[in-house]
């Protein structure tokens, strides 16, 4: 499925999908069969913006959020249960939220947009996250969402202060015989204290549990988290890490990221402000994330640099293209979507392009960045994280394909950028979302775009 924002505004579009064009291996636009109509879902125009969507794969009912409201649909669009999330009274200076302590500020009704929707499949739940009261979670049973439960009462509960739909990102590390792990991820909105960018949370049987969201490990030195160091804010005053992407693939959880960063362009003496799309990784098992990585990534075609990530997701290769790239059917491919240029995170360039990249040669990258650095050759090159360089440390210890870092030499950062397969642009409406599947050994791609088109 895949919707441009304005798509999003008031109608789902799902299936019987109308492709304005298909593209050849080539690049060529081809016209495809005559229109067919779509299926559509109209919400309540009154609350506002759909934010997110997920599909049970073992049913097909849809859960869809949206600002106030989340709503379970058939496949065929059909409504079949709402929850109301919102409004209420509040107001997003109120730290802890006015449902703890009394706050000082004026309350006003407040809408709940959805940021977070994910299926919790091993407990038959869902868990929505909104933006009322620092952005605690309703877990709700798939069936008929009945609210199981609303953890509020620690700091913990307290998920993002942000109040945009695309600034939280939750990954899902399920096990059969203990309780899983969320990996969350969120841009912190100039409130490092508050909220870590990144961290593990403990997802409990019971969905009223007292330890539900805490953090997988926290003594008084470490914890399962990363916060943003508020010197960073001296360097960058606006610095935050935007997630677009997250999924875990054999050992490891990974998250796409947009941050700024300052860099002095050739010739000058003076440094500027742009974004750098990084991926970042960590081990599913790593309590202290002393497995902290992050590479950054870019696409380049015919000269032209494309450094703003949009959108990403993750399939596999499949046998005609897994022959092209020399990888195996099975091997995880990310296809990805960069706008031109990195100076302008909020008003991207129409120009994009949609690139692969094949995961096991990044994680190559990264192992070879590992290696070299616990040989003690050069600096742990994380500027935002560390704010001065500092040096890699020698450690005689073997580095395969699954190591997941010591309490040395973490977090570390990859300097030099691991580029992307450009596959096909566009340089009037710029692409803004894809997904993929393997259908017959052929990769297929389909990619939204600003206006609201949708391309095969």
């Amino acid at each position: 499925l895949i919707m441009s924002p304005a798509m999003w505004k008031w109608t789902c579009l799902v299936s019987h999908l109308l492709l304005s064009t298909t593209v050849s291996p080539l690049g060529r636009q081809q016209p495809l069969h005559p229109k067919r109509p779509f299926i559509t879902f109209t919400g309540d125009q009154a609350e506002g913006n759909f934010n997110h969507l997920v599909v049970d794969e073992r049913t097909g009912h849809i859960y869809l959020g949206a600002v106030n409201r989340i709503y379970k649909l058939s496949g065929d669009l059909k409504v079949l249960v709402t929850h109301q999330t919102g409004p209420d009274e509040d107001n997003p200076k109120c730290y802890p939220p006015r449902i703890v302590q009394t706050c000082n500020e004026p309350l006003t009704p407040t809408n709940n947009i959805n940021k977070m929707l994910l299926i919790d499949y091993k407990e038959n739940r869902l868990i929505a996250c909104g933006s009322l009261y620092q952005g605690i979670c309703k877990l709700l049973r798939l069936d008929d969402l009945f609210k199981l439960g609303e953890p509020f009462h620690k700091k913990e509960h307290y998920l993002s202060g942000v109040n945009e739909s695309g600034s939280v990102f939750g990954v899902i590390v399920s096990y059969s015989n203990m309780d899983d792990k969320l990996f969350i991820a969120t841009a912190v909105d100039g409130k490092p204290e508050y909220f870590p960018t990144i961290s593990s949370r403990k997802l409990t049987k019971n969905s009223e549990a007292d330890g539900m969201f805490a953090y997988v490990f926290h003594d008084e030195f470490v914890a399962s988290m990363i916060k943003i160091p508020s010197d960073t804010f001296t360097i960058i005053p606006d610095f935050d890490i935007y997630y677009i992407y997250g999924f875990s693939s054999g050992n490891f959880v990974y998250f796409l990221t947009l941050q700024p960063e300052m860099i002095s362009p050739p010739g000058s003496t003076t440094k500027e402000q742009v974004y750098t799309s990084k991926l970042v990784r960590l081990c599913k098992e790593d309590t202290a994330f002393n497995s902290y990585v992050e590479v950054p990534i870019g696409c380049e075609k015919n000269g032209v640099e494309y450094r703003l990530l949009q959108a990403a997701y993750l399939s596999k290769a499949g046998a005609i293209l897994a022959r092209s790239l020399g990888v195996g059917p099975e091997d995880d491919i990310l296809f990805t979507v960069f706008s031109k240029g990195q100076k302008r995170k909020m008003k991207s360039l129409d120009e994009s392009a949609l690139c692969i990249f094949v995961l096991k040669k990044i994680n190559d990258r990264i192992k070879d960045r590992l290696q070299s650095c616990y040989r003690g050759e050069g600096t742990l090159d994380l500027a935002w994280l560390k704010v001065k360089d500092i040096p890699c440390s020698s450690a005689l210890l073997t580095i395969d394909d699954n190591f997941c870092g010591l309490d040395m030499n973490a977090p570390l950062g990859v300097s030099s950028m691991v580029r992307g397969l450009p596959i096909f642009t566009e340089d009037g409406d710029r692409m803004t979302s894809v997904i993929a599947y393997v259908y017959k050994n052929h990769s297929l791609a389909f990619v939204g775009t600003k206006s609201g088109k949708l391309k095969k």
